[in-house]
């Protein structure tokens, strides 16, 4: 099954380059051009520059940067090999001030190809962001930043054992962005990181965060196979690892909103939409997300439909057996999702937006947030929007196992790992 191992990470040493604080960046993915410049402004080391790389040749640049502060010093490789335990401490809610800690560990996973059902997705992909990272990994033959892989152990024999290390160990980085605390331990003791590799010989991985990166790194493999290049780690990937019983996981959902529809019309959507779902008029749309938690508790698949004013429409699916006959081809996993409900019932039979549409966002966008998707609404910028609850973690787990994958933005983890405390180096 799935291969685990330690690796000897390059980090950037503080005496040289400041504050690890000021060093480690968000996703790239969700970095704007301003906020970019921000985090720069704040220390012209800030690993931002390599893992989202600017300027007429930005995979070159990020080469030559990354040689560079070696060679300075501003980056060093640890002398052993070892996992890194990572930890984020959060409110969950930040209105009722509710804390929460995520902990997991950074390894090297071997790469497998889906087909072997050893590591598994549960989203689709886009061409245009495997394309971007493949040409950085060519540049740099690194991981700057980690997959994050779920793993199934209920009786927590490795949370157990992370546990005992972070209680009696000091983290090496401790630090607070403005909304999360960040913690990294470092293990070098051969003896513990051979009993937690072990552990993953029967067990499979489910991707949670991270796909492109991760078939960025079978096509990796297989061009550095193909063209005879020297990277002999190009067969393992930087993973962080965590326990899909842990705790502390938290997904969100991620609403849809719907713009340039020629000639929408609410009355005639809700009169379709009552074949399979009930309809209810609510006052406020500031408690659509308090209704909705409602329905989720009871185990019902709901949306909250907006359209503009202050009032919402409920929409409750009434009987989950039509998604058989629209989906005679999936699983009863796949079928059951909230995203598939509203996809195929509402989007494309109701409103006439198809697969290549959505994958194409024509006449679909997304938001995380549902002030956000409310204000687009209220602004003429989308014609409506549903507003929806998050995907579970069983259900992400249940249709990877079923070999499909769910529709685009199904799922986001809640926080995002940070990038920039460790660098797996594939050469």
């Amino acid at each position: 099954m799935a291969v685990v191992k330690p690796f000897a990470a390059i980090r950037f040493n503080e005496n040289k380059a400041g504050s690890i604080a000021t060093l480690a960046c968000p996703p790239y993915d969700i970095v704007s051009d301003a906020e970019r410049a921000k985090l720069i402004e704040k220390n012209e080391y800030n690993m931002i520059n390599l893992e989202l790389p600017k300027g007429d040749n930005p995979y070159e640049n990020a080469k030559d940067m990354f040689k560079l502060w070696q060679e300075k010093g501003v980056m060093t490789q640890d002398m052993e090999e070892g996992l890194y335990i990572y930890e984020e401490e959060f409110l969950e809610n930040v209105d009722k001030g509710e804390k929460n800690i995520l902990r997991g560990f950074i390894a090297r996973v071997r790469v497998e190809d889906f087909k072997n059902g050893v590591v598994l997705p549960h989203e689709e992909t886009l061409s245009k962001a495997k394309e971007d990272r493949f040409n950085l990994m060519k540049a740099t033959n690194c991981n700057f930043s980690q997959i994050y892989s779920l793993y199934i152990d209920e009786e927590k024999v490795t949370d157990n054992k992370l546990d005992n290390i972070c209680e009696s160990t000091s983290p090496r980085y401790e630090f607070f962005d403005g909304l999360v605390t960040h913690r990294l331990w470092v293990v070098n003791d051969k003896l513990t990181i051979a009993s937690i590799c072990d552990d993953f010989a029967d067990r499979k991985l489910y991707i949670a965060d991270g796909h492109h990166r991760y078939e960025t790194a079978i096509n990796y493999r297989n061009y550095c196979r193909e063209n005879n290049i020297y990277a002999p780690e190009a067969g393992f990937v930087m993973m962080m690892l965590v326990n899909m019983s842990h705790k502390g996981l938290v997904v969100h959902p991620t609403h849809r909103l719907i713009r340039d529809l020629e000639n929408f019309d609410r009355k005639k959507l809700i009169k379709e939409c009552e074949e399979y779902f009930t309809a209810e008029e609510y006052a406020d749309v500031k408690n659509a997300e308090a209704v909705l938690k409602e329905k989720y508790d009871e185990g019902k698949c709901a949306f909250a439909f907006y359209d503009g004013g202050e009032s919402f429409t409920l929409l409750t699916l009434k009987d989950r057996s039509v998604m058989a006959s629209v989906l005679p081809e999936k699983s009863e996993a796949s079928r059951n999702l909230d995203v598939s409900v509203l996809h195929n019932l509402i989007l494309e039979r109701l409103l006439g937006i198809d697969k290549e549409n959505m994958a194409n966002q024509v006449n679909l966008t997304y938001t995380r947030s549902a002030e956000e998707a409310v204000d687009s609404v209220v602004s003429g910028k989308s014609n409506c929007t549903f507003i929806l609850n998050p995907t579970r973690v069983r259900e992400i787990g249940e249709v990877a196992a079923a070999g499909e994958k769910m529709p685009q933005k199904s799922t986001y983890f809640y926080p995002k790992i940070i990038t920039g405390l460790v660098i797996n180096p594939l050469y």
